[in-house]
């Protein structure tokens, strides 16, 4: 399936969303965006659907940034709602109710960064940089990423790379914490689909409300994270995915998950 700036490709259980502005460095324009929030609410209601990866097309970029051409007289309060726009496609990707791999096939720079932060893993080719360089334009990053950032790897690391707006390579992105690992250019999608693969054979809602145990619960005091994950340890117990998982522990076979 694909339209003038997204291609969705794969299995019905893996996805792989490809964003298709290659001779734009898969810039995000207002277009892109829109038909990006679009496709994202559509696969939120997908119940086949397991994990989705994204990608960039073309051999340089994951998605170079936001398309600057857009900027030019841009007011205050068109900016604030520029961002606020972005802010909600991200927001989207975020809380998709299966996990999402960024698979960093080139620059993945400002808006670019800031989608794949977004993103629950980040996949880097060992050839991919990235960054927040919106300093260097006299504008702060926008569609999230000094909040997402922050949370991924501390304050002061985070004012560094937002206030010098550098680029990091793959290898220094991992020791960060940005992404979870740096792979051969070559082999960047099969690893993406590797990982996605495991995650597919794992319960859909056990993974949901891991993810949501992690959220909710990081940045409060531990005794409030502690009854968050309690809650939805309950809340896993009772699904029929847990009661086949241990009918298939106590059997010896692989379990057959159905996310119910």
């Amino acid at each position: 399936m694909s339209d003038q700036y997204l291609d969705l490709s794969g299995t019905d259980a893996v996805r792989v969303l490809t964003i298709t502005r290659p001779e734009k460095l898969n810039a995000l324009n207002r277009a892109t965006m829109a038909a990006l929030h679009a496709r994202l609410d559509a696969l939120a209601g997908d119940p086949a659907l397991r994990v989705l990866i994204i990608t960039g097309a073309g051999p340089k970029a994951f998605i170079a940034g936001a398309d600057i051409s857009e900027f030019e007289g841009l007011t205050s309060d068109a900016a604030t709602r520029y961002a606020r726009e972005g802010q909600a496609v991200l927001d989207r990707l975020e809380s998709l109710p299966v996990p999402t791999i960024a698979a960093i096939n080139g620059y993945a720079l400002g808006g670019g960064c800031e989608l794949a932060l977004a993103c629950t893993f980040r996949l880097m080719a060992d050839t991919a940089r990235l960054g927040l360089p919106e300093t260097s334009l006299g504008l702060i990053p926008g569609f999230g990423g000094t909040q997402r950032l922050a949370r991924a790897i501390g304050r002061q690391q985070a004012l560094e790379l937002i206030l010098t707006g550098r680029q990091v390579a793959a290898d220094e992105a991992v020791r960060l914490g940005i992404a979870l690992r740096a792979v051969p250019a070559a082999q960047l999608l099969d690893q993406a689909q590797a990982l996605a693969a495991q995650l597919a054979s794992r319960a859909p809602l056990a993974l949901r409300y891991a993810r949501e145990a992690i959220a909710e619960g990081l940045d409060r005091p531990l005794v409030d994270g502690l009854a968050v994950e309690a809650r939805l340890f309950g809340l896993a117990a009772a699904t029929g995915d847990m009661a086949e998982g241990v009918r298939a522990f106590l059997e010896k076979r692989q379990a057959s998950f159905t996310g119910r």
